[in-house]
């Protein structure tokens, strides 16, 4: 869950979310985002990523997805414009001149818009990816568009683009557990208020940024925890939960969100949600 497992909404006028950017940030690479990982190798399996591809990753947070094309020798750019503390969590992994190894060929990140990796040097595109899923809150979807539109231009005719989004309610037992956000949210609910995912947010977003669908797939990306106390800290890294602690405080949405999670909380201690993601491909006319 995006620039996140959700995408981040601004806060309303006013409202300063009392957490530590650079503790969630951590969080999410560490916890949260790799929960994801089925989703990743299920698109690049399926379009052959591997060298001689150039991947553009949009919202590439801490660069998980990233390293994962990377290791089977695709040049990676990745932009974000919003999350200053995980594209510095993805420059540890992806550039690490600072720790004396060597940087991977042909990366690239960008603290910007898709127009702030372009140069008259860099080659056209062969791939884009927005793998931060949305179809769960309304008006998550919001800005996507745009930046598909920013970004299509800076890859080949007929490149593929691929994007994530959260698969019907029923199959996801985490909607349950997102629902706290909301509810805690309360009165600011309205943008990013919890909603059922619906079977063609995808293709909506998709036809809206002028591109052609062309195949789809599902899967399965279980949530797995070590304990209770991960649970807790992977899913506040989303940011999601970010307007229920304005609206009431820390304590509070611990204590609810940990209730929520506890039907799905195991004899060994673990935290499991079983979940299914869909994603589309389209391609630049």
């Amino acid at each position: 869950m995006t620039p996140t497992l959700v995408r981040q909404h601004p806060a309303h006028a006013g409202e300063t979310p009392r957490v530590d950017p650079g503790a969630r940030a951590r969080d999410w690479s560490e916890i949260q985002e790799r929960m994801l990982v089925p989703l990743y190798e299920a698109v690049y399996e399926r379009l052959d990523v591997g060298h001689g591809t150039r991947l553009l990753g949009l919202g590439c947070g801490s660069g998980l997805a990233l390293l994962m094309a990377a290791s089977r020798g695709a040049a990676v750019t990745g932009v974000d414009a919003s999350r200053p503390e995980r594209l510095a969590l993805a420059r540890e992994r992806l550039l690490p001149e600072a720790w004396g190894t060597r940087a991977r060929g042909g990366t690239r990140l960008v603290d910007g818009t898709p127009q702030d990796a372009a140069d008259a040097e860099t080659p056209a595109y062969t791939l884009v990816t927005a793998f931060e899923p949305i179809g769960c809150l309304a008006g998550d979807s919001e800005g996507l568009g745009e930046l598909l539109q920013a970004a299509t231009p800076l890859a080949e005719r007929g490149a593929p683009v691929v994007l994530a989004g959260w698969g019907p309610p029923e199959r996801c037992a985490t909607s349950s557990v997102l629902r706290v956000a909301t509810k805690l949210a309360d009165p600011l609910r309205s943008t990013g208020s919890w909603r059922p995912a619906l079977r063609d947010d995808l293709e909506e977003v998709a036809q809206r940024a002028g591109l052609k669908p062309d195949g789809s797939g599902r899967v399965a990306c279980p949530f797995g925890y070590a304990d209770l106390d991960s649970a807790v800290r992977g899913l506040l890294s989303t940011g999601l939960f970010d307007a229920a602690i304005s609206a009431t405080d820390q304590a509070q949405v611990d204590k609810e969100l940990a209730e929520a999670l506890h039907p799905h909380l195991r004899r060994d201690s673990t935290v499991w949600m079983p979940n299914v993601f869909r994603y589309l491909i389209a391609r630049v006319p």
